[in-house]
């Protein structure tokens, strides 16, 4: 493979790749109405008595984005069992196409606040490639887990497996995928991802590169929104995708039929955190007591999609159309979400071998798993700033910014709300950890290299496989 492959692909190779995947995404759109939103108060909603009259909030009026994945479970819960009341806000949901709209919607004000993708809110402090710049904020995580990575079904005869098959060997699953996209022609060497600079695309290239593929030299990664990404591998417009559920179950045998899950992203760093409560610095200031019901409300809805018995009707609630519009036309309503949501975790494959895993982690909304290091106050919705920095390494080790940034402690403090978290939380009797920052160990990583937030300079030169600025494209 020449190293100039990002380089040097010619018109009619470009013309090709991004054909298809224009010709996917116009498909797709085809059976996406105009709105879907969730609309109006519930039942139960409206019997919920406010503790916060919205008179005295500054902007009990609120708009607030979501996009169809499993992610919204705490939206479609704090709407539907009256959260939002409760705190004295009036929240319409907008239901958002992609996640580069859900993050364009804030930082344009459209939006008052929306779900983004982790890495949407640090990228946008320091202006990273693909990244609008603007004082955005995290006011919370949403929640940890709850994605995965597909690959099609010529992946899976080719002799790729789920990622746990290989027990550990990144040098067997090394040789397998270099083949595999060595042996494709160029419109096929494709990656997609729900949105440019943010976690997704960190993922799909750290585990490359874990493996020893230079990501750069292999494929390229393009932009697909979530509920596009199933007919996009259909008709071939990418070998491989990273999304959050329903949209990998939907593609396993069984369901679509196009793929497999090949790994969930906490195999690749485990107790990550996936989407974040965004808002602008501006909504905060001008809006501080909306603000601190808003975070409320959002930590509540977390807490209820975190205890167990309440699993099974959220994985219910997501499809409505309003939410996910994941319902079968045949069989068990949930059978897309309750995967996801419960932790039935399927993986899928070719030649019938049931590979359902059990897990509580699958999704993490409150409570921390015993699988993941414990740490005195800590639980999902805590914000730890060493993940931003964290987010700020993988920016530069990518070529989305030049360097991780000097003043990188001081952009994750402006970024990522933790010490507003803790006040706000403090008055619902929630205990926190006292620090910002923790160390990753070793063994949550696919790679076993642990992340000491206190040299992020240090840990982007341990990589070899890195770049100053790479040549990359990116369809949105």
């Amino acid at each position: 493979m020449s190293d100039n492959f990002s380089n040097e692909w010619n018109r009619r190779e470009f013309l090709q790749g991004m054909g298809a995947a224009a010709a996917g995404m116009a498909l797709s759109g085809c059976g996406i109405n105009a709105d879907r939103s969730a609309k109006g108060l519930t039942e139960e909603a409206e019997a919920v008595k406010p503790i916060v009259n919205s008179q005295t909030l500054e902007k009990p009026n609120l708009t607030i984005g979501y996009v169809p994945v499993n992610d919204c479970a705490p939206f479609a819960i704090a709407w539907k069992k009256g959260f939002f009341r409760k705190y004295g806000l009036n929240v319409k949901l907008n239901r958002e196409a992609s996640w580069a709209t859900s993050r364009d919607g804030l930082i344009f004000g459209r939006l008052d606040a929306s779900p983004v993708v982790s890495g949407a809110v640090t990228n946008a402090r320091i202006g990273a490639e693909g990244a609008r710049h603007a004082p955005m904020c995290a006011a919370m995580t949403i929640h940890r887990h709850g994605n995965a990575m597909t690959m099609s079904k010529a992946m899976w005869d080719f002799g790729l497996r789920p990622w746990h098959e290989y027990n550990g060997n990144l040098e067997e699953f090394g040789k397998q995928f270099r083949g595999f996209f060595e042996s494709q022609p160029v419109e096929n060497k494709v990656w997609a991802v729900v949105l440019s600079s943010a976690i997704y695309e960190y993922f799909v290239r750290y585990i490359s590169a874990a493996a020893g593929v230079d990501p750069f030299k292999e494929f390229r990664v393009i932009i697909v929104p979530p509920p596009q990404m199933v007919t996009n591998m259909r008709i071939g417009a990418m070998q491989a995708y990273m999304v959050a559920e329903p949209w990998n179950t939907r593609a396993i045998k069984g369901n679509s039929g196009v793929g497999f899950t090949f790994a969930q992203g906490k195999e690749v760093w485990l107790g990550h955190p996936d989407r974040v409560l965004g808002v602008m610095q501006s909504f905060i200031d001008e809006n501080p007591k909306t603000y601190y019901s808003l975070v409320k409300a959002m930590v509540e809805a977390c807490q209820f999609c975190s205890k167990p018995e309440n699993r099974s009707q959220i994985a219910a609630l997501l499809t409505d159309r309003s939410f996910t519009g994941a319902k079968p036309k045949n069989g068990a309503i949930d059978k897309f979400t309750r995967p996801g949501i419960v932790g039935e975790y399927n993986y899928g494959g070719f030649d019938d071998k049931d590979r359902t895993i059990i897990a509580e982690d699958t999704t993490i909304f409150y409570d921390i798993p015993k699988n993941l290091p414990q740490i005195p106050g800590n639980h999902s919705t805590f914000l730890w700033q060493s993940h931003s920095i964290w987010l700020m390494t993988q920016a530069a080790r990518w070529g989305h910014i030049k360097e991780v940034p000097k003043n990188a402690d001081e952009l994750a403090k402006q970024a990522w709300k933790t010490d507003l978290y803790r006040k706000i939380v403090a008055e619902m009797a929630i205990d926190c950890p006292q620090d910002d920052y923790k160390v990753e160990p070793a063994e949550v990583f696919i790679d076993k290299k642990a992340f000491d937030p206190s040299d992020p300079v240090g840990y982007l030169n341990s990589f070899e496989i890195r770049a100053n600025r790479p040549q990359s494209f990116f369809q949105s």
